[in-house]
């Protein structure tokens, strides 16, 4: 899978985290359109190809492109009169290009449901910018600063990602597992000054004190700096059991051969966020860097059907030499949601979309994965409630748009190789505990 050297999955499932902001309750779409509604819906991709998570960016567009195949022949199975396409747009890893993006989707493409952005720190300006005064719905695959939560979007900005305030909590059970507990140990921060960076930092760190830790040193860091000699040092000082860096790869270009300058970087007792679960980074960082850094991502089920399904679509479509990556189940996932909130409200409009897509990613309601799609679209025209399975897991988002539920994965970097640890299933960690 991903295109890794995978060895297994840790998967955290959260069929629990209802209890963070409530979950969405599906109904059976009464406020919604529903029925034989004939629609042509424009989705948009607003994806990194460039900047800072361009790693990430051709898997993800890769995977909105399979989606929408998987739409249309849904359609045409259904035999409904709709139709569907993706413009994809580089975002760039930059606030100010990502709203440039969603305004060229929207204005000239005609884009009522945006799929991304991707960093927080551009899905933000992205939602104040267009999304929210336009009434677009958008469905982030990879945004997860938990300032999202809070956005006074009415419903339009949501996510298939689950948000820090379960990475932070989860990484720091995880490593302290790996360290035979928290108490009496310290960990050094080193984080990128966005709002993933501080949020992450911010949330793991509480995390931490609360299980008995203390965090010694937290340095947020530039990511437009030219170097980090300066910041290396801080991250490195004290002798810590652990180091945490919460980065993305172009940043950690710079962050990380400065770290391994000061001496006193041991990579074994390293580990990452999200950001940098990237099969590329050996690419671009020296294996003395990275070897034995450990860190958590958000994944897809090992052993569920709906995502062996997309793994083998994945691996057996073109373009075949665009390897898989962290969010491309996400991805996917944000763009079959675009359309079968389109169906259940009976309507392109983002608002109405909007309303219908709580019920449609979260019990109750008849599951259905990617695969029946077909069976999906008649079971929303006769206005019947669905629960979609996504192909990244269970979703469920609440009414906050926050996906509460998936599984997260735990990598390791070995030599110049990025890994799947073989480590079992367990419960993902509840926020504030």
């Amino acid at each position: 899978m991903r295109g890794l050297n995978t060895k297994g999955l840790l998967a955290f499932v959260a069929g629990l985290a209802l209890v963070v902001g409530g979950a969405g309750c599906g109904g059976d779409n009464d406020e919604g359109g529903g029925g034989n509604e004939s629609f042509d819906l424009v989705i948009g991709d607003s994806i990194p190809l460039t900047g800072d998570l361009s790693d990430f960016g051709p898997p993800g567009q890769k995977a909105s492109d399979l989606a929408v195949a998987q739409i249309n022949n849904a359609i045409k199975e259904a035999g409904v009169d709709q139709t569907v396409k993706v413009v994809h747009e580089d975002n760039e890893t930059s606030p100010q290009a990502a709203v440039q993006a969603a305004r060229k989707l929207v204005d000239s493409d005609g884009a009522s449901c945006i799929t991304g952005a991707w960093a927080s720190a551009d899905t933000i300006p992205t939602a104040q910018s267009v999304s929210i005064p336009d009434g677009i719905l958008q469905i982030s695959p990879a945004s997860t600063s938990d300032e999202i939560t809070g956005l006074d979007d009415d419903g339009l900005v949501n996510r298939t990602s689950p948000p820090d305030s379960f990475q932070g909590p989860t990484l720091a059970n995880t490593m302290a597992d790996a360290l035979g507990g928290a108490e009496g140990k310290t960990v050094n921060i080193g984080a990128r000054n966005d709002s993933y960076g501080t949020g992450l930092a911010g949330t793991f760190g509480d995390a931490w004190k609360g299980l008995g830790g203390s965090v010694g040193q937290q340095v947020i860091y530039d990511p437009e700096q030219p170097s980090y000699d300066s910041e290396a040092g801080q991250i490195t000082s004290g002798n810590p059991d652990a180091t945490v860096i919460i980065d993305f790869p172009e940043t950690f270009v710079k962050v990380g051969p400065a770290l391994q300058r000061t001496g006193n970087w041991d990579p074994s007792k390293g580990w990452f966020t999200d950001g940098l679960a990237s099969s590329d980074v050996p690419e671009s960082v020296d294996a003395q860097v990275i070897d034995g850094m450990r860190g958590t991502a958000p994944g897809s089920p090992d052993k569920g059907e709906a995502s062996t399904a997309f793994d083998d679509l994945y691996t057996s479509s073109d373009p075949k030499d665009v390897d898989r990556q962290t969010f491309d189940t996400q991805n996917f996932d944000a763009t079959i949601l675009c359309y079968l909130a389109a169906v259940a409200a009976g309507s392109t409009d983002g608002k109405d979309m909007a309303d219908q897509l709580v019920d449609v990613s979260a019990p109750p309601g008849a599951p259905y994965t990617w695969e029946q799609l077909p069976e999906a679209i008649k079971a929303l025209q006769n206005g019947d409630d669905i629960d979609y399975q996504g192909a990244s897991g269970a979703i469920d988002m609440d009414d906050a748009g926050d996906a509460t539920a998936g599984v997260y994965d735990i990598y390791t970097f070995k030599g110049a190789t990025l890994t799947l640890d073989e480590i079992g299933e367990t419960p993902v960690a509840q926020p504030n505990q």
